[in-house]
């Protein structure tokens, strides 16, 4: 079953590689006997199902998680068992692969209304008038 990205973007199980390892951290003897720890390999650069400016913007967004081959390389192992760990994830595969092909928003251009400008001009001149105010007097030469 394809794994869903976008209602447009699914990617095929054969590009996507499970392994289970064991967990690390406190447990007792669970730990030591079980595979619980799933790790998840993605070839992002040699996957077909992406386009150029994807991968690129794949890389970019999550370049710190893939080796020098361009593989992207998660593990999950915060459940005790294997298929929780598996199904989160998942999840989290999903939603990084989301964040780093959602389009980019173009900012469009505002303009300062003129009421504002006027204002910020008034408060400055009205800033001018209590400084000048505090200020002391200049001493005059009396000759």
């Amino acid at each position: 079953m394809p794994i869903v990205i976008t209602p447009h973007l699914f990617i095929p199980d054969s590009e996507v590689r499970f392994s289970a390892a064991r967990s690390a951290g406190p447990g007792g003897q669970h730990v030591n006997k079980v595979n619980s720890r799933v790790i998840l390999e993605f070839d992002v650069k040699r996957t077909s199902v992406l386009s150029p400016y994807q991968k690129r913007r794949i890389v970019e967004m999550v370049g710190q998680r893939m080796n020098q081959e361009g593989i992207l390389r998660l593990q999950a192992q915060r459940h005790r068992i294997q298929s929780a760990n598996r199904a989160d994830l998942l999840d989290r595969f999903v939603k990084i692969l989301q964040d780093a092909l959602r389009p980019i928003k173009t900012r469009v251009p505002t303009r300062v209304p003129h009421r504002v400008r006027e204002k910020r001009l008034l408060e400055k001149k009205l800033r001018t008038r209590v400084k000048r105010v505090r200020q002391t007097p200049k001493n005059f030469d009396e000759t």
